[in-house]
């Protein structure tokens, strides 16, 4: 079966209903802070088991989409990301939606979330072979110097003071160490407690440092007025907007679709790097964390054009190139599909099946994203009376989700209560959040790749010297910047 049978295949009511239907299930489980793309497909996937797995796996992968793309509604609405790769989005997102453009926001969500998840699908279908042999070259030493190349990002979201950037990731990578060592076994920084022993989870303190910290600035700030923000306005995308588009399509397209090949790396640092990206090319990188739509059109597009990358070393060599394509894996296994180059010989149609329903899953972003831009926002309208006690209670109810712990709760509260404070000392939230999520990834490979061959292959790696390369630009080229300004003001 061709590519083009296979949207013949597609294009019935039944799989147009279980892609679209999937799309709208995963946008819901996306904006819902503390659940995730992996928590709803592995709830959903036991329904697969009574489906035809072409229909099973295109249900699943609209979630899949949907979720990634959901957790911008939350992000942009209260702040809260509803999924990690979400957090750089809610730097620009939050700021519009205080200034009553909740509905542009979520509007350059979806069209950079559209063309990026087109993008890593039309990668998906041409250069699926060539991207899998590139990541194939990924060993521990370059793993690690990617993570340091993802820490670069503290320029993109440590504001105007690079001091207490580096004071925020370094507070992020500590607590990233918290748990059992996974090489000796030894417990660190626990103090004896049990929940500590497999570390301080993300999503609790993701979801304080971003929801439950603004909950409180909020009712400290007694002189606002009884309702929490402005109407919404600019709903529909004006020229500039779509230029803006057009420009940030292409950079984030290719870093997501990049990052997403790479197994473990995922849509959370596509979306980093590719907001450093945008914040780093920017004529005006001051105006990014105030609601800058560049910063949207970066994160987004990315974000999504990770799932294209991912399902690629998913299909072509059978890894899972993230967590939502490791529940893929199983609903291929289950149905006695085993990914790999075979399948593409032996189960022709259910690949061209998936590509082809795969490009329809961005279309349905398109439409429940528009369908619901000028709806969500209304939110916004509800008196702080309300509003403030129903965050605080999605606060709660999120981090207890997670795994029904109370103790997560705990963290999300200190978290919550921490960032507040720690925004009023001026460090940014987001560059905590860069370094509990890179931390891991930057240990755990450094010393693998001690553990086999020293430390050498970290600087003399031909991928490695590329990446030290493109750190030292990110780095430098802004601080050179900001030094050749403040000698002109000088003069």
């Amino acid at each position: 079966m061709t590519l083009f049978a296979a949207f013949e295949t597609v294009f019935t009511l039944r799989m147009i209903s279980l892609i679209f239907g999937g799309s709208a299930l995963g946008i819901i489980v996306g904006a819902l802070p503390g659940l995730s793309a992996t928590m709803g497909m592995a709830l959903m996937l036991p329904v697969t088991f009574y489906m035809p797995p072409s229909e099973g796996i295109l249900m699943l992968l609209g979630l899949y989409t949907g979720a990634v793309f959901g957790g911008a509604y939350s992000a942009i609405l209260l702040n809260i990301p509803g999924a990690p790769p979400s957090v750089m989005t809610s730097l620009d997102g939050y700021p519009m939606a205080q200034r009553g453009e909740a509905g542009r926001a979520i509007s350059l969500a979806t069209v950079g979330s559209t063309l990026g998840g087109i993008a890593g699908v039309i990668a998906l279908i041409i250069i699926a072979p060539i991207l899998a042999r590139f990541a194939l070259r990924f060993g521990p030493a370059e793993y690690t110097v990617l993570a340091v190349f993802g820490l670069s990002a503290i320029v993109a979201v440590s504001g105007k003071s690079l001091a207490r950037g580096f004071a925020g990731v370094t507070l992020g990578v500590l607590l990233s160490t918290v748990g059992m060592d996974h090489f000796t076994n030894v417990s660190r920084f626990t103090f004896g407690s049990i929940e500590l022993m497999s570390g301080i989870n993300f999503i609790p303190v993701v979801i304080g440092l971003f929801g439950l910290a603004e909950v409180i600035a909020q009712i400290l700030e007694t002189a606002k007025e009884g309702v929490i923000y402005k109407a919404v306005r600019h709903f529909f995308l004006s020229k500039s907007d779509l230029v803006k588009v057009i420009k940030g399509f292409l950079p984030a397209s290719l870093i997501g679709i990049v990052i997403g090949v790479l197994p473990g790396a995922g849509g959370t640092i596509a979306s980093i790097i590719s907001y450093n990206q945008a914040v780093q090319s920017s004529k005006e990188p001051e105006k990014f964390g105030t609601g800058a739509p560049e910063g949207i059109i970066a994160s987004e597009t990315a974000n999504n054009a990770s799932v294209g990358g991912a399902m690629v070393p998913l299909l072509t060599l059978g890894v899972p190139g993230s967590s939502p394509a490791a529940i893929l894996l199983g609903a291929l296994l289950i149905h006695n599909l085993r990914p790999g180059p075979i399948l593409f010989t032996t189960q022709p149609a259910l690949i061209n099946t998936i590509f082809a329903g795969l490009l329809v899953a961005q279309f349905s972003l398109l439409l429940w994203g528009f369908a619901t831009a000028k709806i969500a926002p209304r939110i916004l309208a509800v008196r702080r009376e309300v509003m403030l006690p129903a965050i605080a209670l999605l606060c709660v109810v999120g981090s207890f989700a997670l795994k029904n712990s109370f103790f997560d709760v705990g963290i999300m509260l200190v978290s919550g209560v921490a960032g507040f404070f720690l925004n009023k000392l001026g460090v940014k939230p987001g560059t905590i959040i860069l370094g509990l999520i890179l931390g891991p990834m930057f240990e755990n490979n450094l010393r693998s790749t001690i553990e086999i061959s020293g430390i050498l292959p970290v600087f003399t790696s031909p991928i490695c010297i590329v990446l030290w390369v493109l750190t030292a630009i990110m780095i430098l080229y802004p601080l050179c910047r900001m030094l050749r300004l403040k000698k002109c003001e000088s003069e």
